[in-house]
């Protein structure tokens, strides 16, 4: 909140831990990284929430495990069929995070993966948050992991997703919460009012899950402390959000992360932690905000935050985090 990483490349990796001190070295050997970051992440939650085994696990990744798809293909390139190792085929399906999550966790109840390229975190989030307001489920630990590999970030660059010809940041997601339905004597962080997907390219509609959303929860525009957004430094990417800022959101605060964790598509996940953070806290960093400027402690804290997505301009997320 006060010392952030800042990146001076085009590329914000993860900081990886000592894996040593989290997971046993043969799980470790055979786990590609993106699997020993969701167990160390997933652990940790599970570890801080004090809830044991959730009731449900659900996962969004756009991407999947990368590194171990390169592995088996490059593998099949040079070596050809006969002698393919198993290990990095069975790990490069996009379901195994969660998979692998659940039989460290001992967690036999409902697990989804959600692959829906910019709004896949959000897709898993609002399974989640379903899950819980029907009954079905009273935990539930939702994730966000995606990994960028030299060679993928080279790809991704060429076609100007990003990379310093499209002037975006690219990153890494390795993002676990848990979703509790009764936190007991547990602080949580903020509380989940509502989620709004919603598919189109036109502001009206958009305008109109925004309206569903805050009578949903409660409450108006006017009482949402700040909007949560995905600018990149790509010019299409933003238009789309300047455009929302303008027309839905012209008196209130703008707030943006993707400079400080990069752009992949499960950062909104990143998006929910910084401003569960922020909402904790009651306050909101200047580093944060379009423009400079920190707010909240001085005007009695940060009470609602709105945290708004879109992937191509077409799918449209709207997540709406309060103060406990």
């Amino acid at each position: 909140m006060d010392n952030p990483i800042l990146h001076d490349s085009h590329l914000a990796p993860v900081i990886d831990p000592d894996y040593r001190e989290y997971l046993p070295p043969t799980l470790s050997r055979r786990s590609g990284k993106l699997l020993k970051r969701a167990l160390v992440v997933s652990r940790s939650v599970i570890e801080a929430a004090g809830t044991g085994c959730p009731d449900a696990i659900l996962t969004g990744t756009g991407f999947g495990c990368v590194e171990n798809t390169e592995a088996f293909l490059e593998a099949m390139t040079y070596e050809g069929e006969a002698c393919l190792k198993p290990t990095a085929f069975m790990q490069s399906t996009h379901n195994t995070i969660g998979s692998l999550i659940a039989i460290d966790t001992h967690c036999h109840g409902y697990n989804s993966t959600y692959t829906h390229k910019g709004t896949s975190f959000e897709c898993a989030f609002m399974d989640a948050y379903m899950q819980i307001t029907r009954g079905q489920a009273t935990t539930a630990l939702v994730g966000g992991y995606d990994e960028l590999t030299p060679h993928y970030y080279s790809m991704l660059s060429r076609t100007g997703y990003m990379g310093p010809a499209s002037g975006c940041m690219g990153g890494e997601a390795a993002v676990s919460m848990m979703l509790c339905g009764n936190t007991g004597n547990r602080q949580p962080l903020c509380r989940v009012e509502g989620i709004e997907l919603h598919y189109g390219s036109t502001l009206d509609g958009l305008g109109d899950a925004l309206q569903r959303l805050t009578e949903g929860a409660g409450c108006t525009l006017s009482s949402i402390d700040a909007v949560m957004t995905g600018l990149n430094g790509n010019a299409a990417n933003d238009a789309a959000y300047r455009s929302a800022a303008r027309v839905l959101f012209p008196d209130t605060h703008i707030l943006m992360y993707k400079h400080i964790f990069g752009e992949i598509r499960t950062s909104a996940g990143l998006a929910v932690y910084a401003s569960a953070t922020c909402l904790s806290k009651g306050r909101i960093p200047s580093f944060l905000s379009v423009g400079g400027g920190s707010a909240g402690s001085e005007h009695g804290g940060v009470q609602r935050i709105l945290l708004y997505n879109h992937c191509e301009n077409r799918a449209h997320s709207l997540i709406l985090l309060s103060s406990c």
